[in-house]
């Protein structure tokens, strides 16, 4: 038998069908006992680690993004595509990430192929510096690329000496090996490759032409051009990190505050009021520190932003 309805009834059944659909709509959305489902947190993202080019700072997430601030002509900066990343490094104009996958992705000026790291796998850790861009892969080879015009990217014999960090200046390139001693490759006018007779050595850094090592027993030494005093280290005590900049060199205290000696001429040596800093980095005239509460500071040259961390 057909039913047939009228207008009017069939109009109140479809503003019932429609009332149904709703509720079945909203039953998806709330829970049993009535109360709405919240988004899942956001975990907050705080900055673990800074690197410092010549005019740029770069700043690594938690969550393994990438943000830069800083002279950025040669594409330097341009790292807001990154993800997964859990190591950078800045060289002159040009910036590196290290992906959790072994993985290697480089911006900035190509000019001596400093960037030409595409196809490099397996790497552990990486740095770059100057024109060069270095990779440690986990097998213990290690890679260089870019300017080698003093044999600064001659690291290939160094593979079995069981390299862990690498740090890079403007012409020569450290490698600190699991023993505690040094290897150098480059120009060494200036005598910053001079390092094969330290010893207890457990972090290394390089300016544009010094070498800076701190010692087990939180001591540092260093060697190279010192006409700034930069390499006037030899007082420091209680020191977990070090870092160099072109012309002056930084040191963390266990204590969270930090020391620099050099070159002043911008501010970029004025930490001495700093406190509670887990990290530093040392670019061509600025200093960048990194707080406990993963906030940024920084002093020294700011002409192209490269001090403009306050947000981050």
């Amino acid at each position: 038998m057909k039913i047939i309805l009228s207008s009017s009834k069939a109009r109140y059944m479809s503003r019932v069908g429609l009332f149904l659909v709703g509720l079945a709509l909203i039953a998806g959305l709330v829970g049993c006992g009535g109360e709405s489902t919240p988004p899942p947190p956001v975990e907050p993202q705080y900055i673990t680690q800074v690197a410092a080019g010549e005019l740029h700072t770069v700043g690594l997430k938690s969550g393994g993004a990438v943000v830069a601030v800083g002279y950025d002509y040669f594409g330097q900066c341009d790292v807001d595509t990154w993800t997964q990343i859990i190591q950078v490094s800045a060289g002159v104009y040009h910036t590196v990430g290290l992906s959790k996958d072994g993985l290697v992705v480089a911006v900035g000026s190509p000019a001596e192929g400093q960037c030409t790291v595409v196809m490099w796998t397996d790497i552990e850790y990486v740095a770059a510096g100057g024109y060069i861009t270095a990779g440690l892969k986990a097998d213990g080879t290690v890679l260089a690329v870019g300017d080698n015009s003093r044999g600064q990217c001659n690291v290939g014999g160094w593979s079995g000496m069981g390299i862990t960090q690498i740090a890079i200046g403007q012409l020569h390139t450290v490698g600190l090996k699991t023993n505690g001693t040094l290897v150098a490759v480059g120009y060494d006018y200036s005598g910053q490759c001079n390092v094969g007779g330290w010893t207890g050595i457990t972090k290394i850094a390089a300016g544009d032409f010094h070498t800076v090592g701190l010692k087990t027993n939180g001591t540092v030494v260093a060697t190279g051009y010192n006409y700034y005093g930069q390499c006037n280290v030899a007082s420091w005590t209680s020191i977990v990190q070090v870092a160099a900049g072109k012309n002056h060199t930084v040191g963390l205290k266990s204590d969270g505050t930090v020391v620099a000696v050099g070159f002043n001429g911008l501010g970029q040596c004025n930490v001495g009021n700093w406190t509670g800093i887990v990290q530093i980095a040392a670019g061509g005239d600025h200093t960048v520190g990194v707080r406990s509460d993963g906030t940024v500071i920084a002093v020294g040259n700011n002409n192209y932003g490269q001090c403009n961390v306050g947000d981050w």
